[in-house]
């Protein structure tokens, strides 16, 4: 599980409350997990835990995905 090392940090990077900076951490998210997994290439296994959290993460409750702002479909207001 060496893999992982790297791997998880991805998980606990805290997204922006910004809505007009969630594209750019989505950006570097994805990026930064191509580049990993090009350079590195983890474990078949490392990759599916991985994978799994990121999958669980994401459908375990509304606004938790890293990848996306809005998982509800609410839009942003700001306040008034």
């Amino acid at each position: 599980m060496y893999c992982l090392q790297c791997l998880l940090p991805v998980l606990l990077l805290p997204k922006p409350t910004n809505p007009a900076l969630m594209e750019t951490h989505v950006m570097f998210i994805v990026l930064y997990l191509i580049g990993f997994f090009l350079e590195r290439k983890p474990c078949t296994i490392c990759s599916l835990v991985f994978l799994t959290a990121v999958f669980l993460i994401c459908y375990s409750g509304v606004g938790n995905c890293i990848f996306w702002g809005n998982c509800d479909g609410h839009q942003y207001r700001p306040p008034r």
